[in-house]
């Protein structure tokens, strides 16, 4: 890497330098997260990289993150983020994961081939408007796909105003479209399942072949289903010769969403539009008379597909959304308890 980087090149901007009182200026310098590990955390500054040591009293930092450190390289504090990307753990775990922040654009990637899927997508878009990121949708695999047209057509239907890149990820001249969001300074997460071609997407952008030692390691995809194997184990930044920052994730087949209410009415925009056409403010558009969303779908400017995605997804961050809630009540009040029983430990140590 490249030592003498300015901070605007690491993404640094006036959001963050507002942030700043005079004397933290004088004292603490910013650095920005890069690498998550189970004991400490890498990071990227004027000065090169370096490691954070993770401690105790520490919050949770996600990679993206802006911190402050003082000139021995101990933590101070974090900075507010721009925008912040996190998802139920998966599995039956009641918790929140942490996957970015401060990312400026999201590409979405997608292969053409038998594991596309719109509710996949569609999960996707709601993840990344609730974070307040650009979503750009990248299709790979488009020297093995006959048929552009048939994957391009239902997803204008979703959002006709989407940004819709389609790539072979393993030809760079394919790739110039996704320059305008990989300039200087510019931070780029990447989003997708296992197998759909991030890692090869990142090689070719980082203009490393697979041979390189610093490459992601690439892998092929299962022929019966087009699914992929988990190639990308961690969330890491990558420069690019361009000057921006890519962050690629591991594989996430399973994405469950959580507080998400508002990115999910923005994917589905033309169902909250639909909506108030709805003779009942607080209509479920089931069975209820006077329901403009099923009207739409009786005239056929609405697929009832789409509208099942909707119930789906907003039932699921509304359970999701109710357990994390109670999972951090419950351990706020076992953090007072603990505070609580440390306080008296003191005091009867002190008689």
């Amino acid at each position: 890497m490249n030592t003498c980087l300015s901070l605007a090149q690491l993404g640094w901007r006036n959001f963050f330098q507002t942030q700043l009182s005079f004397e933290e200026l004088e004292s603490f310098y910013p650095v920005r997260i890069s690498e998550q590990h189970k004991n400490q955390y890498h990071y990227l500054s004027t000065d090169g990289e370096g490691i954070l040591p993770i401690q105790p009293s520490m919050p949770a930092l996600a990679v993206g993150d802006w911190v402050l450190l003082d000139d021995q390289g101990r933590f101070n504090r974090m900075l507010e983020r721009q925008s912040y990307f996190s998802r139920k753990a998966s599995g039956s775990k009641v918790h929140e994961q942490s996957i970015a922040s401060n990312v400026d654009t999201v590409f979405i990637v997608a292969s053409l081939n038998n594991d596309f899927n719109l509710n996949r997508i569609e999960r996707y878009l709601a993840l990344v408007h609730e974070a307040q990121s650009e979503p750009v949708l990248v299709l790979t695999k488009a020297d093995l796909c006959d048929d552009v047209d048939q994957y391009l057509e239902p997803l204008r239907k979703i959002d006709h105003h989407l940004n819709i890149e389609v790539v072979n990820a393993l030809d760079a001249s394919t790739l110039n479209g996704l320059m305008t969001w990989c300039k200087s300074g510019q931070t780029v997460a990447l989003l997708g399942s296992s197998g759909v071609g991030k890692s090869t997407l990142v090689n070719t952008l980082r203009g490393l072949s697979g041979n390189d030692e610093q490459a992601s390691l690439t892998q092929g995809i299962r022929e019966d289903d087009s699914k992929g194997r988990h190639t990308t184990t961690s969330r890491q930044l990558h420069f690019l010769p361009h000057g921006g920052l890519f962050l690629d994730t591991p594989g996430m087949r399973e994405l469950q969403l959580a507080d998400c209410e508002d990115g999910l009415q923005q994917t589905f925009s033309d169902i909250t539009e639909l909506a108030k056409g709805c003779r009942f403010s607080d209509c479920q558009h089931q069975s209820e008379p006077g329901c403009a969303v099923n009207q739409a779908i009786e005239d056929g400017q609405l697929e009832l597909r789409r509208l099942q995605s909707y119930h789906k997804l907003m039932k699921e961050q509304a359970i999701n959304s109710a357990s994390l809630a109670e999972r951090r009540a419950q351990d706020r009040d076992l953090g007072k308890f603990y505070k609580h029983t440390q306080k008296e430990m003191r005091a009867l140590k002190g008689q």
